[in-house]
């Protein structure tokens, strides 16, 4: 292999010559080497975004040579496209702050653009990567400011996906509409409903989580670029910092605004932890509808769709999956809530040094929440109503006499059920047919009657 040579501020060091990347991020290869995952492909393309309106800024201002700002624009460019994707090596969990994807990111850009007008990789008297790409900056505003641009376009991903899963729920509420069952509180049997009520409420839970990811980018909008160090926009100049954030709204087309105090959006992260909290909420939601589904197919009132062998070892045996992938990606979901919130409130003084850990568990969990989501809205759509068991349930519940307390009254239905299950018979419903007309049963057991709210108070008792 060969090698070029390039210089920091510790020394000298070997760059493998094939590679878009420089001695920084050589050397963060070199001690980051810890967890195997590599830094979000969202989280590059939107550093990509930051640098090439950062460039725009520098070159109108005349602080950039137009020729330098063309190469440097189409290498950001380029990257957004997911061009030089292996070119990213640094380990997500890095220390300073994010520091060493920042120049990971510089240095890949300016050996682009040096490619690009003629020259060598590592020749940066063509392109520097840190006085000419990095110009104006810091990896404390243009790091938070990329993650929080990663963040809104997951967010926006996520709450169509949820979409998608709403929808789903919402079919099957119609669908099921007209079967009967009998509901059921701490795992006993309740009162009379319908499956398709029972689904109106997953669907229910599903359209809040939409509307609160869909809210989450008013809170992620505030951007500390221009900010440079700690907030104080030291060594850029002050039309940079005004220009800089007119440039980055029209390169990513987000309604950001720079923060009405820099320093708060450089040194606080708690918007982090907001967010996150209503990813943990979706997470929340998600796990108690798949444990319910996991029951409802259990008593066979719906029917999983098959989408694996279940057993090595048992023939013939279907689990519920998918189900069950869902249920760990929520946990895992829960997971990085945590990680998010201790990254946030760890931050001291005037940064986040933790930020790569939070940009890394944040975009995690938009990443597998959007996905599990719609693949659970596809599994959600091929489910299968079982009416008949749910029938055989319901007619053989006692509970379903609740639903004649205001036609017979309470003690009425008490003396009636003693005398059923005194009987032997094992269709309540059809005992109740006989004893109270065959007319007031069918009337009151009817699926439009059931998930009326209450029932009719001028109607008159037998």
């Amino acid at each position: 292999m060969e090698y070029r040579i390039e210089k920091d501020l510790l020394g000298e060091l070997k760059v493998p010559q094939t590679v878009y990347w420089g001695i920084h991020a050589q050397r963060a290869l070199s001690n980051f080497s810890v967890s195997g995952r590599k830094v979000n492909p969202a989280l590059l393309r939107a550093y990509a975004k930051v640098k090439k309106a950062c460039c725009q800024a520098n070159q109108e201002l005349g602080l950039l040579e137009d020729k330098k700002a063309k190469a440097v624009i189409q290498a950001c460019d380029e990257i957004i496209e997911g061009k030089f994707s292996d070119q990213f090596p640094v380990d997500a969990l890095q220390g300073g702050a994010g520091t060493s994807t920042n120049m990971n990111v510089n240095e890949v850009i300016a050996n682009r653009a040096i490619e690009l007008l003629g020259g060598k990789r590592g020749d940066y008297s063509i392109v520097h990567p840190l006085e000419e790409v990095n110009l104006n900056q810091s990896t404390n505003d243009t790091y938070p400011t990329a993650l929080k641009i990663a963040a809104i376009t997951g967010f926006r991903d996520l709450s169509q996906a949820i979409a998608g899963l709403q929808g789903a729920f919402q079919r099957k509420e119609k669908e099921f509409a007209k079967i009967v069952k009998i509901a059921r509180t701490e795992l006993q049997e309740a009162v009379p409903m319908t499956l398709g009520q029972e689904f109106s409420a997953f669907a229910e839970a599903i359209a809040r989580d939409r509307w609160r990811t869909f809210k989450c980018e008013e809170r992620l909008r505030l951007v500390n670029i221009g900010g440079t160090a700690v907030g104080t926009g030291i060594t850029a100049p002050r039309s940079y910092i005004f220009l800089v954030i007119e440039t980055l709204r029209n390169v990513t087309g987000l309604g950001l605004s720079r923060g009405e105090t820099v320093l708060d959006q450089t040194a606080n992260s708690d918007c982090f932890v907001e967010v996150s909290g209503i990813l943990k909420a979706h997470a929340s939601n998600l796990i108690k509808i798949c444990n319910d589904l996991r029951l409802l197919n259990l008593l066979q009132e719906i029917e999983l769709p098959g989408s694996q062998a279940g057993s090595s070892v048992m023939p013939g045996k279907i689990n519920p999956v998918m189900l069950e992938m869902v249920i760990q990606v929520a946990v895992k979901v829960i997971a990085n809530d945590l990680i998010i919130t201790e990254c946030c409130s760890r931050s001291s003084l005037q940064i986040n040094e933790f930020m790569p850990l939070l940009a890394d568990a944040i975009l995690e969990s938009l990443d597998i929440l959007s996905e599990s989501s719609k693949i659970f809205g596809g599994h959600i759509s091929a489910i299968k109503a079982n009416a008949e068991k749910c029938r055989e349930y319901f007619d053989r519940s006692p509970a379903i006499i609740t639903v004649l307390i205001p036609h017979i009254g309470y003690e009425k239905a008490e003396a009636l059920l003693k005398e059923f299950f005194g009987s032997g018979v094992k269709d309540l419903r059809g005992f109740l047919a006989e004893k109270l007309g065959k007319e007031l049963i069918e009337r009151v057991f009817d699926p439009y009657n059931l998930i009326s709210l209450g029932y009719q108070a001028n109607e008159k008792n037998p």
